[in-house]
């Protein structure tokens, strides 16, 4: 297993900066997020200039590099401008060595109608999104990377909420190139057994965001992440497990410490599950 952290996460003035800070504190990957869009991207990529690989991207810009999560929405053309984005983004992580994109289909509550009792929205969107991964999957996998489907939180997302959710669509879809990834903020709120969620998800989990039950540096809370971490290795993930959540502390510097002071829990919390 290895441990990325989001690039705005990551102390330093300049992107240069904060890929150094990342090699002298052992950070193994950098992941980008989509704002922005690919022309900020690759700036970013170009500055980090493999100092650490880039381990991942977050998110979803159209080709405008407008933030684009229209994958279950009911215009077409919103529909295709996500796709497009998507497909671009995941033609940079190719390029970059990337493990993949992360992308929550859809935002809040659902958008196509209820068409009860021929078919229910969820219906409707398992099939939009079965269709669309058939489309993106290939692409992704002839780019030698990953579309990482993200369950999120029922207050952030209607539609993915458990990681049986996720591997549903995935194994409806049964292509190449689509994967899992498991946030255990999110997981902490939606499942009643996170390492039982991981075994039972098993060979599609890709991809981990980390963060405690208080969406701070893990650490600062009480998930068992070395229960979770046993599971993993059971599993054979292999895998980036990024930092996607707040760092605690009023100052940089005191961020930086504590950031730096997480990082040795989860190393730590990887050796006591290597050992149980």
């Amino acid at each position: 297993m290895k441990i990325a952290v989001q690039l705005g996460l990551l102390p330093g003035e300049t992107v240069a900066d904060k890929a150094k800070w990342a090699k002298d504190h052992g950070v193994d990957g950098i992941e980008l997020g989509a704002w922005g869009g690919l022309n900020q991207m690759r700036r970013e990529a170009e500055q980090i200039n493999g100092i650490v690989p880039i381990s991942s991207v977050c998110g979803n810009a159209d080709l405008d590099g407008h933030a684009s999560f229209d994958f279950l929405d009911p215009d077409p053309n919103k529909r295709r401008k996500s796709i497009e984005g998507s497909k671009a983004i995941l033609a940079f992580c190719g390029e970059v060595g990337a493990a993949g994109q992360i992308c929550p289909p859809i935002f809040g509550g659902p958008r196509v109608p209820d068409l009860s009792p021929v078919m229910t929205p969820l219906e409707i969107e398992d099939k939009l999104m079965v269709a669309i991964c058939r489309e993106i999957g290939p692409f992704a996998a002839a780019h030698n990377t990953l579309f990482l489907l993200e369950p999120l939180n029922r207050y952030e997302q209607h539609y993915l909420r458990r990681q049986s959710d996720g591997v549903r669509v995935i194994e409806e879809a049964n292509v190449e190139g689509i994967a899992l990834l498991s946030d255990f903020f999110h997981m902490h709120i939606e499942e009643t057994n996170t390492p039982q969620a991981f075994r039972e998800a098993g060979k599609h989990v890709a991809h981990i965001h980390l963060a405690d039950n208080t969406r701070m540096e893990p650490g600062t809370g009480d998930i068992d992440f070395v229960a979770a971490f046993k599971v993993l290795l059971e599993i054979g993930f292999t895998g980036y497990m990024a930092y996607e959540c707040g760092i605690t502390g009023s100052t940089p510097q005191e961020k930086a410490q504590n950031l730096a002071k997480s990082l040795d829990y989860v190393r730590n919390c990887i050796e006591q599950a290597k050992k149980s």
